[in-house]
This record gives C-alpha cells, sequence and structure tokens, in this order.
C-alpha cells in the first residue's frame, strides 16, 4: 500500500485478489451504514473492468433488502442493449444475496439524456445522501464516470462549487450520449473507490497525479487532486 496527498493505492497481484479485497471493503462499509442509520447506498460504475468485483459483492452476506444500488453514469440505452451499464450491474451485482437490493437506474427511456435529465436528477436527489461509497473506473483517454475529454458539459462537470447533480454529456469517444453525476455529486460519499487494471492505467495514474503533459488535462485529475474525500485506488496488473 502506498499513499500520496489524498490518494492511497492498494496492489495486489491479480484480478480476483484485486475483486475480493475491494468486495469485502465495500461489504464492511455498507454494514457499517446499515447498523448505523438502517440503509446503505453505493454508486458503481459499468465497463469491464468491475466484473468480478460485481460477482464477489453479491455473495457478501448483508441486509441487501435495505441496500440501495445506483451508477456513476450511464449510456443513454435501454437495459436490453448490451452496452447498458444497468445491464451489467444487474446481470452480475444484484444476483445471489445481492438480489434483494433496490437498484436506482439513470437511464428513464425518454429520447435524449437531456429529456431525461429530471426525472434522473430527481431519482438522485431522493437518494439518501452522502453516498456509503462510490466506485470508480477510468479510460485509457484519462475519462472517469462520464468526465471524457471534450465533453459538451465536461467544465460544468468538473466544477466544484457547481450545483448541478446530474448532467448530460456527450463527446467524441463517448460513443452514446451519456448521463453523468457530476464530480460534486460523486465527491458526497462517505468512501471513494477507484478500481483500475494494467500496468498501463498505472502509469497514467502516476502521471496524472504529477501532472506531467497531457495528463494534467485528463478529467480523471480532478478526482485524483480534490481534498474533499480521500480516494482509494485499487490496482492490479
Amino acid at each position: 500500500m502506498t499513499t500520496h496527498l489524498n490518494v492511497t493505492t492498494h496492489s495486489f497481484t491479480d484480478g480476483n485478489a484485486q475483486a475480493v479485497a475491494l468486495a469485502e471493503r465495500i461489504a464492511e462499509r455498507l454494514r457499517h451504514a446499515l447498523a448505523e442509520r438502517g440503509h446503505a447506498t453505493v454508486a458503481v460504475s459499468g465497463g469491464s473492468t468491475p466484473k468480478d468485483f460485481f460477482a464477489r459483492l453479491s455473495q457478501e452476506a448483508l441486509d441487501w433488502q435495505h441496500v440501495q444500488v445506483t451508477l456513476v453514469d450511464e449510456r443513454w440505452v435501454p437495459d436490453s442493449d448490451e452496452r447498458s451499464n444497468a445491464r451489467l450491474v444487474k446481470s452480475l451485482l444484484l444476483q445471489h444475496q445481492a438480489a434483494a437490493a433496490t437498484f436506482v437506474p439513470l437511464y428513464t427511456g425518454a429520447a435524449t439524456p437531456e429529456e431525461g435529465l429530471a426525472v434522473a436528477a430527481a431519482r438522485i436527489d431522493a437518494l439518501p445522501s452522502p453516498f456509503d461509497a462510490v466506485v470508480l473506473g477510468m479510460g485509457d483517454d484519462g475519462h472517469t464516470a462520464s468526465f471524457f475529454p471534450g465533453g459538451d458539459h465536461l467544465a460544468a462537470a468538473l466544477d466544484l462549487e457547481g450545483h448541478a447533480r446530474v448532467l448530460p454529456m456527450h463527446a467524441p469517444g463517448a460513443g452514446e450520449p451519456r448521463i453523468t453525476l457530476s464530480l460534486p455529486t460523486l465527491l458526497d460519499t462517505r468512501a471513494l473507490y477507484l478500481l483500475v487494471t494494467g500496468e498501463h492505467k498505472r502509469e497514467l495514474l502516476a502521471d496524472v497525479r504529477l501532472g506531467l503533459d497531457t495528463a494534467k488535462d485528463y478529467p480523471v485529475r480532478a478526482v485524483m487532486t480534490q481534498q474533499r474525500v480521500p480516494v482509494a485506488v485499487y490496482w492490479c496488473p
């Protein structure tokens, strides 16, 4: 384990060890919340990296019927689409013991994220605040959540003093239109985790922390350099 400013890095030898460790840590957080407040809320990311973590977390023994699960961002597609983050969460996380949890989706069925924004924002507003845990990922282009380089609402999404909790996002590297929780919303949490794999991403994160070259402009740097919430990076090769 290494610590740098507001960031602590936990390194693992393989993906299984990484998934087990993060699942146990998140489950511990949720159990604590349930014991203290009677309910718990976690926001998770999609993509390929969290698959093993979801599978492990789904088998953790806790009072899942009082847990709410939502997403940090979503492609604007229905959960019948293979690229839907909701589909991923339902198929891997909301299984076994975790099938009793309540899922709060961001996709609303509206034609565009702009048209569905009010409903999605109302769903997030209705969740207990702060989150008990937020789990982020990171792309090779330095994006996290749907904070994509060149995003049309990127500046608003990263504004630490902004009041928008949820924003639409269109960007060259995003593929579909997206909807995303803003950075202030993500930081409104008791614990923040960044799940990453691969040597390339470890090097990218090192450059991000130091603000080297193009990495100084990567959106994930706003997460790594903020001082509101400590960031726990879970990394494996």
